[in-house]
Parts: C-alpha cells; structure tokens; sequence
C-alpha cells in the first residue's frame, strides 16, 4: 500500500457565501476528553487570485472553498462524464461516467482499484439488539476496461461490493487522458511550483475516506457528484486521532499517524473514527464547534492545507469524482 497522502467522499450543497472563512483562531480547541467534535460550513473565498489565495490560505495554512467558477474549465469535467439534463429544484445533474471516451484513450492503463464488501451480522435477537456491518477492504492493481466494465454494469445505489478507482496516479494513464487534468495556476504559483503528486477518484457512492492528515498541501476539485469533507485543525485532528487510538490499546502518537495502513479501511477504528467524525450533526446555521464542512458538487474546489485532519464521504445517484493535487 502507498504511504503518501490519502484522500476520498454526503451530498446536499450549503448555502455558499461572499464571506471569507472565521480564522481557526476563533474556535475551541478540542481536548482530547472532549466528545465528538461539531462542524461549522466553511465559507468560499470571495475570489480566486492568485494573492488571495497566498494570503488567506497557503501561507497561514487555513482552509477554503473556492468560487464555483474557479475549475469550470478543466476539460475532465466534460470529457470524463455525462450529465442527465437538469431537473426541476436539483441542483447537480445526475452524471454517468463517459465509458466510450475513456475506453478509447485508456483501454491498455493499468490502474489502482479498492475493492469494499460489507456484510451484516444479524444479532437481532434482544429486542435492542442492532445489525452489525462487518467490512472487508482489498487494494490491487488491474486494467481499466475492468473498471470501466464495472461501472457500465453496476447498479449506481448502494451494494454490499463497490469497487473505486482510488488514488490513482496521472502518470497511471496514457497522455491524451493526462491533458484533461492541466495543473491549476494556483498551484504552479502558489508555492514552489513543485506537484508532489495528482490523483483521480471514480466511483458510485457511498465513498469514504476515514480522517487522516496529508504531508503536504491539498487542492481538492469534485468532478462530478456531490461530497462533503470534515476538516480539523492539526491539534485536534491529533487529539481524535489519539482518543480512538487509545481505546484500541495502540499509539496515537504523531509518528503513528504518519503512517497509516488498511486499518483505515476496516476493522474497528474505521469503526470508531467514523462514529468521532460523523456521528454528532450540527445545523449548518450553527457557530459552536471546533471543525469546518465543506459541501462540494462538480467544478467546486476546495483547499487543505498540509497537516488538517479530514475525512470525506459522497453520497447521492451517478458517479461521484474528484481530482486532487498535492504541491508544495
């Protein structure tokens, strides 16, 4: 498994705003004793330059939704899917996956696929009792025509086996497919202009990635579908981190989170981080809380700075997609 940054996907959009984001400063800091954290909308940045993206995320490290209008251009966003027309009072079409488009630039790429299964272990038998889901996680590689199979055949609902194109590497695919994912001006010019790395996401919902942080700076675009992030500040992050840890009897030390394995994915402390991070909903008019939320739908950008906890998930019908760049 690689041990580079992570990243993954609910679905309504919140009321975008003209207001720039609080600073972390005017939050609560979670202690590690605290209950599970709340979550308060992350606001867009009025607009996408270049120096205000400088000087009110990348160099204080604080996270931002970007005007809509910012990735409207990527060529993935109309050469990758298809949207069903708009209906009355939904804002996102639904979107299939352009399976011709692909499987004619990409037939011979050989790319990273997870493979879920979840089963139900049926302890009804108290009248209190509840169902347990029991999920089994495997990585491989394969060739895209069976992922590209796969999504013309699958059922866009939920199923006890989902198969995702995760993390999957620009250099994974042939250079024609390359081109739809031109890197962003903001992070040519943001930093240093190094991109440590530029990976797709492509699946039928539910999606997920558990809370984890990443060694370097995130820009995160939805390409098709709907999904929501919950972010924390590196402190509390760790301090969620270190309570599940330790009702597990491991280490939730700094060092123990920088390098994270399948047990992300299965087992009990997916089981308990889900529950820390998504178990408490807040109204999405609340200020009390110690996270941010951001909800994303096609061309939406979002930016993670290096070291913030944040755990994704997407929901809805169609495809969900993402694209991330990782700079520095």
């Amino acid at each position: 498994m690689k041990l580079q940054p992570w990243s993954i996907r609910i679905g309504m959009r919140h009321p975008r705003s003209s207001l720039y984001y609080k600073p972390w400063s005017s939050v609560r800091t979670l202690s590690a004793s605290s209950s599970r954290p709340q979550y308060r909308p992350l606001d867009i940045l009025e607009n996408a330059t270049l120096g205000t993206f400088q000087q009110r995320c990348f160099l204080p490290e604080q996270p931002a939704i970007f005007p809509r209008s910012t990735f409207q251009d990527l060529p993935a966003l109309k050469q990758w899917f298809k949207c069903a027309s708009p209906t009355s009072g939904i804002s996102n079409p639904v979107a299939s996956l352009n399976v011709e488009y692909l499987h004619k630039h990409g037939a011979d790429a050989f790319v990273p696929l997870e493979l879920t299964e979840s089963t139900s272990t049926d302890t009804t038998s108290e009248p209190n009792d509840k169902a347990t889901e029991i999920i089994s996680f495997r990585q491989f590689h394969a060739p895209l025509t069976l992922f590209l199979e796969w999504m013309r055949t699958a059922k866009s609902t939920p199923q006890s086996t989902r198969l995702y194109l995760a993390q999957c590497q620009l250099l994974d695919l042939p250079p024609v497919l390359r081109e739809d994912f031109p890197t962003p001006e903001l992070v040519a010019r943001a930093g240093k202009g190094d991109v440590y790395d530029t990976n797709v996401w492509i699946g039928h919902p539910p999606t997920y990635t558990p809370l984890h942080r990443d060694p370097n700076p995130n820009l995160f675009v939805q390409l098709a579908g709907e999904k929501v992030v919950r972010l924390l500040a590196p402190a509390d992050g760790q301090a969620v981190f270190g309570a599940v840890r330790r009702q597990l009897g491991k280490s939730g030390s700094r060092e123990a989170a920088a390098f994270r394995g399948e047990e992300m994915m299965q087992g009990r402390e997916r089981v308990l981080l889900d529950e820390m991070v998504w178990g408490t909903l807040v109204s999405a008019g609340s200020d009390a809380g110690v996270g941010f939320e951001a909800y994303l739908g096609p061309g939406d950008g979002l930016f993670i700075p290096k070291g913030w906890w944040h755990s994704i998930k997407g929901v809805g019908k169609g495809v969900t997609a993402s694209v991330n760049w990782w700079f520095r």
